[in-house]
């Protein structure tokens, strides 16, 4: 694991919380802070992915005691600061507000899932859809095609008998 990666995670969150603790007595409502606490969950989000990644370089990059030993630190200080700010915010504006933040917040993306579900669903039901279509697409130009077959088989077939017979015709009169 890179440590760039792991540094960038944990950098966003200290940079939001700075951020957050200078401006948090003067801003009027959460709306003036609440890019710098996107960027304070999207750098949680990005530590405790990167803690929880399996893959990486040699196993001493994955497994090695200082990488461990930063990935751990580097989440716990995270979640040392989300703590800090929600107190911070509860103490602004009020009991309850950075739970309803998050509550509001895990609402949306549970939303956004279920609408992705829900469109990845439709796109392989419109699939599905499109491919029963050509199925009857091909069955049908195959029976139109068996049926002009046919059809050219007995024109042909038909023409040929009356050559032969109008050619029996010929000679019984010669």
């Amino acid at each position: 694991m890179v440590v760039a990666e792991i540094l960038t995670g944990i950098s966003l969150v200290k940079a939001s919380v700075d951020f957050i603790k200078s401006n948090i007595s003067t801003c009027q409502d959460i709306g003036q802070i609440a890019g710098q606490i996107d960027d304070l969950f999207r750098g949680e989000k990005e530590t405790q992915a990167l803690r929880n990644k399996k893959s990486g370089g040699g196993l001493a990059d994955q497994f090695g005691v200082e990488s461990v030993a930063m990935e751990t630190i580097n989440a716990k200080l995270a979640a040392e600061q989300l703590y800090e700010v929600s107190v911070l915010v509860d103490m602004r504006f009020g009991h309850g507000t950075w739970s309803g933040i998050v509550a509001e917040r895990a609402k949306r993306i549970a939303e956004a899932k279920e609408a992705a579900a829900k469109a990845r669903k439709m796109e392989r039901l419109r699939q599905e859809e499109l491919m029963d279509n050509v199925k009857i697409g091909l069955g049908v130009f195959f029976i139109v095609a068996v049926c002009i077959g046919l059809f050219m088989f007995l024109m042909f077939s038909v023409a040929i008998a009356t050559v032969m017979f109008d050619a029996k015709e010929i000679t019984k009169t010669i």
